[in-house]
């Protein structure tokens, strides 16, 4: 009997692993947004996370560490800059590795440098996307670009709130910048066929034009839009539909189902839960997509067939441009995948017939299925003087109380997750 209770814990035994797992991995998950939600001072910052979606780029990083800017450092640096500026600036205050307290006053010979969410994106030249981390005289700490002649006027300021070597957020005196980080090009001023054509997807570039979607998109940028543009191989790929069968409005809306009216870079793409509406979706159709992500690669189903995000053309809000693998084919245009075109085959080589047998007719195959669809619409760096920095003794205090309050939320987590262990495997027979 004590045999058969024995063997029967140590069946469980895997999925009490599995449930402790589980719980870790939910105890070290981070929402940036939420947190700093309790903290007014930063509102200003907080707001411009949101809008500019890097809030949706550090909760896809599992390890990372934000510099925080409070309201009237959030004011100077905004001033009259675009978004995409902003954009730029928040991701070079975003490390991507884990800095608290006791790690920043314990800086291996004094200074490190680590990389950022700029380094990341390749717009940044050479290492101009890292930080140089320096433990500096009297207990300040300060932050500065790597760019020659950089001084630290970004200092640490205070700890907000960490999550065990996953998330540290902490308060610093003003931006880190460097020649150029603020100049970034805005959407307003890019040509749109331009960037298109440079990215290699003239092929989509020439449809907009010549059916008229061009001006569609133009207006719908001020809003928000992102755009899904196939490169040119995607036209000459296998299975790849014939458009001169199309009527023009099926163009139209064929070409509408490659943008979605709002600003959706590839990192809020991963967290998108439900279907995706695009500028085709009507009464008529629903003309949707869903999104499939596995790690850093995203995908795009249309229920038809799937396109891989390539690449970013351009990433300025409230506009975003991706370059995807495979032409989008909405379901409502094509019930079914199309068939390639016939290719010529050698001359068959006859088998000898054991015996004759009954021939299948073979079935049918059709391009596409076409719907009706919709007509056609008609064409109609800032000077902030960096705050006090705390004391020697004040970051001696600061690092032992956050210290301590780190290791009493890991050890709560830790007994829960034990708890509930013993209560799956108590809880057997």
């Amino acid at each position: 009997m004590a045999s058969t209770v024995a063997t029967k814990k140590l069946a469980a035994l895997p999925y009490a692993l599995l449930l402790l797992s589980w719980t870790t991995a939910v105890c070290t998950a981070h929402n940036i947004t939420a947190i700093l939600e309790g903290y007014p001072e930063y509102s200003q910052y907080n707001n411009y996370l949101t809008q500019t979606k890097v809030c949706d780029e550090i909760n896809d990083h599992e390890t990372v560490t934000c510099l925080v800017l409070d309201n009237a450092a959030m004011s100077a640096l905004v001033a009259k800059r675009p978004l995409a500026a902003i954009k730029n600036a928040l991701r070079l205050l975003t490390l991507l590795d884990y800095f608290d307290p006791v790690k920043l006053h314990a800086l291996p010979s004094g200074s490190t440098l680590s990389t950022t969410l700029l380094q990341t994106t390749g717009n940044a030249a050479g290492n101009l996307g890292a930080v140089n981390v320096t433990d500096l005289r009297g207990g300040r700490v300060g932050f500065a670009s790597t760019s020659p002649g950089s001084k630290f006027d970004c200092t640490y300021a205070k700890s907000i709130q960490q999550i065990p070597y996953n998330l540290s957020v902490l308060a610093v005196s003003a931006p880190i910048v460097f020649p150029g980080l603020l100049d970034a090009p805005t959407a307003a001023s890019s040509n749109l066929t331009g960037l298109l054509e440079k990215a290699g997807c003239k092929n989509f570039a020439r449809l907009l034009v010549t059916s008229g979607v061009l001006k569609i998109f133009q207006d719908a940028m001020g809003k928000g839009l992102t755009l899904f543009a196939p490169n040119d191989d995607a036209f000459k790929a296998p299975g790849s539909p014939d458009l001169n069968s199309l009527s023009s409005a099926e163009l139209v809306t064929l070409l509408q189902y490659h943008a979605i009216p709002s600003y959706t870079p590839k990192a809020s793409l991963k967290s998108v839960a439900g279907r995706l509406t695009t500028l085709a979706s009507s009464a008529a159709g629903k003309y949707d997509l869903s999104v499939v992500s596995h790690g850093d690669d995203v995908s795009l189903d249309t229920g038809v067939d799937s396109s891989r995000i390539a690449s970013t053309v351009l990433d300025d809000t409230p506009v975003c441009i991706l370059t995807v693998s495979n032409i989008l084919l909405p379901s409502e245009l094509f019930g079914a995948a199309p068939s390639p075109a016939p290719t010529p085959s050698a001359t068959p080589v006859e088998a000898p017939t054991l015996a004759p047998a009954p021939s299948a007719k073979a079935p049918s195959t059709k391009s596409h299925k076409k719907h009706h669809s919709p007509p056609a619409p008609p064409t109609s760096s800032p000077d902030v003087a960096p705050s006090d920095a705390p004391s020697a003794a004040a970051d001696k205090a600061e690092v032992k109380a956050s210290s301590s309050s780190t290791m009493q939320i890991w050890t709560l987590a830790t007994v829960a997750v034990v708890v509930l262990a013993t209560s799956v495997m108590a809880s057997l027979p």
